[in-house]
């Protein structure tokens, strides 16, 4: 794991979200940094390599791959893990409670809540 996994993966790990997080989990054809099985979360941190040329598009063909099969994806930079791990986890329980608020919408309609 790099630095900023690690860093991460400590807060995440033990329930501090109240959710399990599982890391390195294989979703269709991809491979996620951390991800909640019961809210379909993953969570993505985003190296330097992630701001090379090229590399936008295939980030953006992954997300929205992984968003077709109702997983929700956030993304953070290793920097922002680094130097600001209290807003990172802040913006992870937003996206946590709007999730709880409004469930995404499985294929067939049915909703993860249901």
């Amino acid at each position: 794991m790099t630095l900023s996994e690690v860093i991460l993966w400590r807060e995440i790990k033990g329930k501090t979200l109240d959710f399990k997080f599982s890391r390195q989990i294989s979703i269709d054809q991809y491979i996620v940094d951390f991800y909640c099985k019961e809210l379909q979360l993953a969570i993505e941190i985003d190296g330097s390599i992630h701001f090379e040329e090229g590399h936008h598009e295939k980030d953006s063909i992954r997300q929205k791959r992984l968003e077709s099969l109702g997983v929700t994806v956030i993304r953070f930079s290793s920097l922002d893990i680094e130097n600001n791990l209290g807003w990172v986890i802040l913006e992870i329980e937003k996206v946590i409670s709007d999730l709880q608020t409004h469930p995404q919408p499985l294929q067939g309609g049915e909703h993860s809540n249901s």
